[in-house]
């Protein structure tokens, strides 16, 4: 049951920028940090093409400029070049987020004749042997390889997404030096962020402060020395931050993500908030869901805020951090996130840091479609154990 409605009562009249369009769940990769839900959609329940038209018209009539095509593995689709086809002719800027692996230059050939402008490829490691143990899929780094270079020949702009943890990030200098060699324009250098998938194998990725300090030093460094050649993005993981970051810009404020059987959410992990119930757009339209369903009404803004939040000069810079997390550390979605130094649980977050990078990393619990019943997910914190 949905809790009691707390949040805004008028309709939200800032326009969304932003469509995030998990296409399906469908993906021939296991990457252990997945940013899917545990419970992964099956195909039979997916949207058909004429709903996805639907969406990007109301999406366009809505007021947003780009379509993020993603997944699963969004090249899963069959009918992606309709998709694309569709967005492009409605004026939206369309973005592919690809594992690269179901790619080839037909294939490339036909989205880019389709409209599509950019695309995101993933890359586990700089050397295959770690990429392909990491994403779970023999010969899949240099599988990845060829389409990156296949992206650059037609022309295309390419963003290299290089998700980075404590066994991978040995090779973070290497993997700047191969997005340079492959022609990317940017570089998102993206420490793992603990939801879902990566909340479940949190020990096995959790990096230690040195790595971390290492890490920040390569990308400082790097970012001088290539300006002007390679634009690199670069986020922190939370359990080593003395802030919050202002997930997607705050609560519905600028993006949405759409998932494949159709529920709207203001970001990918918010599914994880059981408190919460999200439309569906199946049964409404995307301007009421934006603009009035009481899940996106419920954190907007700053007047929901608790204290210490509420009294916080940082509040409309980080809107208190990020919901999802503190539902998952805190058990209570309107707490203030454990990543904030002013949370009673911020000393509890960098012990389990500590204690976690400090140990032998466990295996892998690779994203796979579930057959048995879960293993349950890491505790959540209490402020005794701080130190």
């Amino acid at each position: 049951m949905a809790e009691l409605f707390l949040g805004r009562r008028d309709p939200w009249t800032e326009p969304p920028m932003g469509l995030l369009a998990e296409l399906t769940h469908r993906c021939p990769l296991q990457c252990p940090y997945c940013s899917n839900p545990l419970e992964l959609e099956r195909v039979n329940g997916e949207l058909a093409t004429a709903d996805w038209r639907r969406v990007l018209d109301e999406a366009a009539d809505l007021g947003v400029l780009q379509v993020h095509l993603s997944g699963g593995e969004p090249t899963a689709r069959g009918d992606l070049e309709e998709i694309v086809a569709h967005a492009r002719g409605l004026g939206l800027y369309t973005n592919l987020i690809t594992a690269g692996v179901l790619l080839d230059e037909r294939r490339i050939a036909r989205l880019q004749t389709a409209g599509l402008e950019h695309v995101q490829l993933s890359l586990q490691a700089a050397e295959a042997a770690t990429a392909d143990r990491v994403g779970g899929y023999r010969e899949g780094h240099g599988k990845k390889l060829v389409v990156a270079r296949l992206v650059r020949a037609a022309g295309l702009p390419l963003t290299i997404n290089a998700v980075v943890h404590r066994q991978n990030l040995d090779q973070l200098e290497a993997m700047v030096g191969l997005a340079l060699e492959l022609g990317a324009h940017r570089l998102e250098v993206a420490h793992v962020q603990y939801y879902g998938w990566a909340l479940r194998n949190r020990a096995a990725l959790m990096p230690t402060r040195e790595q971390l300090e290492a890490a920040t030093e390569i990308v400082e460094r790097s970012r001088c020395e290539l300006r002007g050649r390679l634009a690199i993005d670069y986020v922190i993981p939370d359990y080593w931050a003395k802030r919050p970051k202002p997930c997607m810009g705050g609560w519905g404020s600028t993006i949405f993500n759409v998932t494949p059987q159709g529920k709207v959410m203001p970001c990918h992990a918010a599914a994880s908030i059981p408190s919460l119930e999200f439309a569906s757009v199946r049964d409404h339209s995307l301007r009421w869901i934006w603009q009035e369903s009481p899940a996106f009404q419920r954190f907007r803004g700053t007047d929901w805020l608790p204290d210490p939040c509420r009294s916080c000069a940082l509040k409309e810079v980080d809107f208190g951090g990020c919901r999802c997390q503190a539902m998952a550390l805190a058990g209570d979605a309107a707490a203030t996130d454990p990543a904030c130094e002013l949370s009673p649980l911020h000393a509890a977050m960098f012990d389990v840091a500590r204690a976690e990078s400090a140990a032998p990393p466990p295996e892998f619990v690779y994203r796979r479609p579930r057959r048995e019943a879960p293993a349950p997910l890491p505790g959540r914190l209490t402020a005794e154990v701080a130190s």
